[in-house]
């Protein structure tokens, strides 16, 4: 179900993209402005798991998952060239944390994240209005807000922030006039502790988030002339 909801978003893109590929040309200062700003919708996918301790010692076949989310986002994104750029990616979500094997059906809490990714891309200019691109950083995710669980005496959950390694590859397709449909996936290897307040229950817990995003932006120059101008399309 998570990745038909991702396939969708990122379908409806490409063929929207496509639609106005074929039937617009952009002129070739759209293509040269130093800002891209972009708003979307992102699939926050943790590919989470855990293990879970009880005074230090492992809860045999205890486990947990964090919920798949659908949230607005943005990026801001720089050009030092036509070709190279730091993005840098923010977004607001509430995550139930829900738990397994031994503990299903236990509600473990859940988190407001706030997750900005910081990445460096590499953009391949093909000249025909699509623009690849692959890129590699950082994503800090904070937790905050965390609630009670149904653990025995209802303790609340508390989920240390956590730095984690990213990979992106993404597509902007223009449309005209300097706007741009963007799809983009990240895949983060993020690990973070968990405890319940009052407790000696832990967690090691594995998020390795995906991140799904379909977005529509806007490249401009804010601080003087382009990076570099491409030539016009062929």
């Amino acid at each position: 179900m998570k990745f038909r909801i991702a396939n969708r978003i990122a379908s409806a893109a490409l063929g929207i993209g496509l639609l106005f590929g074929l039937t617009q040309v952009a002129s070739a200062e759209d293509r040269t402005g130093s800002i891209m700003a972009r708003v979307g919708v992102t699939v926050v996918d943790p590919d989470s798991s855990a293990d879970v301790f009880a005074g230090g010692a492992r809860i045999a076949g205890a486990d947990a998952e964090v919920s798949t989310e659908v949230v607005p986002s943005l990026t801001l994104a720089y050009f030092f060239t036509n070709n190279l750029a730091v993005e840098l990616f923010c977004c607001f979500a509430k995550h139930e944390v829900d738990g397994k094997g031994t503990l299903n059906g236990i509600d473990l809490g859940d988190t407001w994240i706030f997750p900005p990714a910081l990445t460096l891309q590499y953009h391949f200019d093909t000249g025909r209005g699509f623009k690849p691109y692959l890129g590699a950083g950082i994503q800090y995710i904070a937790f905050f807000d965390e609630s009670r669980s149904n653990l025995g005496g209802n303790p609340r959950l508390d989920i240390d922030n956590a730095v984690g390694f990213t990979l992106q590859a993404g597509i902007d397709i223009e449309i005209g006039n300097g706007w741009y449909l963007n799809g983009d996936v990240k895949k983060t290897f993020l690990d973070t502790d968990a405890s319940w307040e009052g407790t000696n229950i832990t967690a090691d817990v594995d998020l390795d988030p995906w991140l799904f995003t379909a977005a529509i932006g806007r490249r401009f120059n804010l601080f003087g002339p382009a990076p570099m101008a491409p030539g016009p399309y062929k």
